[in-house]
């Protein structure tokens, strides 16, 4: 039996995923906050109805995506509203970034109101979003990955179970921790290349063909290179991102995380900064 899909939050990764999933032949409804999202007209045209009441989106639903931003955003909409709605016993899978304890806790409050609960957030950023390729870490009862398992390969190109709820945010935690501190490197590295006078963009080729290569080197640094700072992955989200790794890690181990907190930081007060992708970090040292 093909599931009905209820999908929350249209923003630039919501909209490509649910996008994804009407392309597949999924029946998918799609829940957007505020309506005047640009977003949301791509996931419309890839199939996905679009309605303004949530009621209406959940309550045919048997598997419940949502894509929302910090905890109280995830909080309000699924422990506040969805389930204190009239729904079916469904799945929720939420793929925003919240940290192991909150989402062990909006488990067991869903799980009150008879929904099972995920956490699969995601990295791949707004590329990895509309081509399907996202890596996924999921935590939770096994049996609720297996059932979901089919649709998340929609969505997705390298998904794991990463164990018990809350694995899939600690997994997640220690990616940001990783990608915060690779952009660190690529903006130094391409400043170096621009002093010694050689193109960056060549840098990029070939470092990114050794044992320096990686996504982040390969898709973000031609953006630094090129001043694009169009948002693929916002400097406030990673910024939200490492305020929950600071607040689990301990803070004698992330030097490298502080750092790059501090770069993000001064991005954030530019004029656009928080609005801007992550890549944008190179504005803080142009800044210095």
């Amino acid at each position: 039996m093909v599931k009905r899909i209820a999908f929350l939050g249209l923003g630039v990764m919501g909209s490509a995923m649910a996008a994804n999933l009407a392309r597949f032949g999924c029946v998918v409804v799609g829940w957007n906050r505020t309506s005047d999202r640009s977003s949301i007209k791509l996931a419309s045209h890839a199939g996905v109805k679009i309605v303004k009441n949530l009621q209406d989106a959940i309550k045919e639903a048997d598997l419940i995506f949502s894509c929302l931003g910090d905890i109280p955003d995830v909080m309000e909409v699924l422990v506040n509203q969805v389930a204190n709605l009239e729904h079916k016993s469904a799945l929720v899978i939420d793929t925003s970034t919240i940290g192991t304890d909150a989402a062990r806790t909006i488990g067991k409050l869903l799980g009150e109101k008879g929904l099972r609960f995920l956490d699969a957030p995601i990295s791949g950023g707004d590329i990895g979003a509309r081509d399907g390729t996202l890596t996924i870490m999921v935590g939770g009862d096994r049996s609720d990955f297996e059932e979901v398992n089919p649709y998340l390969e929609m969505i997705g190109k390298n998904i794991f179970h990463c164990g018990n709820l809350g694995s899939g945010q600690a997994v997640k935690l220690c990616n940001q921790v990783l990608v915060s501190t690779y952009m660190v490197g690529i903006c130094e590295a391409i400043l170096l290349a621009v002093k010694t006078g050689i193109d960056p963009n060549l840098m990029i080729a070939v470092c990114g063909s050794g044992a320096a290569g990686s996504w982040a080197l390969s898709n973000l640094g031609a953006k630094v290179a090129g001043q694009d700072f169009a948002p693929g992955f916002m400097v406030k989200h990673i910024l939200k991102d490492l305020r929950i790794v600071k607040a689990v890690g301990d803070p004698e181990n992330l030097l490298g995380v502080d750092l790059s907190d501090r770069l993000f930081k001064l991005v954030n007060e530019l004029e656009g900064g928080s609005e801007q992708g992550t890549q944008a970090m190179i504005r803080a040292y142009l800044q210095l």
